[in-house]
C-alpha cells in the first residue's frame, strides 16, 4: 500500500513571522584555523589603516573624487553649463583639500590620545 502521509522533516523550520531565518550557529564543516583568524586579521588591518597619520595625498585624492562627482551632478541634475560647473568644481576642490586634511589630522590626534589612555 502506498504511503499517504507526508514524511517528517529532519530539520526544524527556523523562520519567524517576518520570514527571516535565524540560524543557530555554524552548521556543516568545522572552521579551519586560517578562517578563525581572518576576523582578527581584518580588525588589525582596519586599525592599522585608521591609525596612519594624515597625508596631503589622501586629502587630494578624496577631494578630487568629491569635486568630480559635484561636476557631473551639476551637469546632469542641475543642467548647468560645463564652464560654470567646472568653475564651481574647481572652487570646491580648493576648499575640500584643506578641510579634508584638517579633518584627518583632528581624527588622528583624537585616536592617538585615546590609545594613550
Amino acid at each position: 500500500m502506498a504511503q499517504t502521509r507526508k514524511q517528517r522533516r529532519r530539520t526544524k523550520h527556523r523562520g519567524n513571522a517576518a520570514g527571516i531565518v535565524e540560524t543557530r550557529g555554524r552548521t556543516g564543516r568545522k572552521a579551519e584555523p586560517a578562517e578563525k583568524d581572518s576576523g582578527k586579521q581584518s580588525l588589525l588591518r582596519r586599525r592599522d589603516r585608521a591609525t596612519q597619520p594624515p597625508s596631503w595625498k589622501a586629502a587630494i585624492n578624496r577631494a578630487s573624487i568629491s569635486a568630480l562627482l559635484l561636476f557631473f551632478l551639476m551637469l546632469v541634475l542641475l543642467k548647468q553649463d560645463a564652464k560654470a560647473a567646472f568653475g564651481l568644481s574647481t572652487v570646491a576642490l580648493a576648499i575640500y583639500i584643506p578641510i579634508g586634511y584638517l579633518t584627518d589630522s583632528y581624527l588622528y590626534k583624537r585616536r592617538m590620545s585615546q590609545d594613550k589612555r
